[in-house]
Formats: structure tokens, C-alpha cells, sequence
């Protein structure tokens, strides 16, 4: 569970969070790059359901890249959701093999989604599924 998971990140945009903070709350995790395709094929989905979920949803973007790529990639897009990067490599929790890898975690630290490769998140099931979380 999410809740076990004492992992320190570095905010590009944003605060530092640690993900012990997080608990109690629905979160939001991708895992991407700036050089994925089908992470890029996603972005847009994202976005869509930032805006709407912000207030309420905690979103977590994570990536390795390098901060002098991702400001540009970020500025480009009109992306303003939050990105980090992990102070030291990936808990156990999340076992990343590839990416996009994406976590849809309830307030209680189940993971109710984990999707790997590039889905679009501003699907009605998607947000259904935000809103029962959010009860």
C-alpha cells in the first residue's frame, strides 16, 4: 500500500512531496519521459483530467528526464500539471519496467488502476471511477 511508501520527490514545478503525505488521498501516478511515444500519446488525456480533478485528486507525474527537457517539453505542450523526480530509484511498490505506467491509488493505498502503455484518462470510465473514489 501506498501508505508504507516513505519515497522522497523532487518538484520540478512544484513543493518536494514525500509519498507518505499522500495518504488518505486519492492519487494519481504516471511514471513517463519526455522520449516516450505513447507518453506523449497520453499527455493530452492527462491534461484534460488535471484541469478538472486538481482541486481534488492528487497527481503525481514522475520522470528520470532531465530538468533542461522537461521545462521545454512542458512550456511547449501547455502542460501544467506537477512533475517530479525521485530522489533515489523506485520503491518496491511501484516495480517499474516500462513506462508509460500509470496508478490509480484510493484514500485507503490500494492501487485501483495500473495501466502500462499509453490509455486515454479522460475516458467517462475514468472519471466515474474518480468520482466513486471521491465519495
Amino acid at each position: 500500500k501506498i501508505k508504507d511508501t516513505d519515497w522522497q520527490l523532487k518538484g520540478l514545478n512544484t513543493k518536494n512531496v514525500n509519498f507518505k503525505k499522500l495518504e488518505n488521498k486519492v492519487v494519481f501516478v504516471s511514471f513517463w519521459a519526455t522520449w516516450c511515444s505513447p507518453c506523449i500519446a497520453e499527455m493530452p488525456s492527462m491534461q484534460k483530467l488535471y484541469n478538472d480533478y486538481k482541486d481534488k485528486v492528487e497527481f503525481v507525474f514522475i520522470t528520470t528526464d532531465y530538468y533542461s527537457d522537461i521545462n521545454p517539453f512542458l512550456k511547449k505542450n501547455n502542460y501544467t500539471f506537477e512533475v517530479y523526480r525521485p530522489d533515489a530509484g523506485y520503491p518496491d511498490f511501484f516495480n517499474i519496467t516500462t513506462i508509460p505506467r500509470t496508478f490509480l491509488i484510493d484514500k485507503q493505498g490500494n492501487v485501483i488502476i495500473d495501466e502500462s502503455g499509453a490509455a486515454n484518462w479522460n475516458s467517462n470510465v475514468v472519471r466515474r471511477t474518480l468520482e466513486r473514489l471521491l465519495e
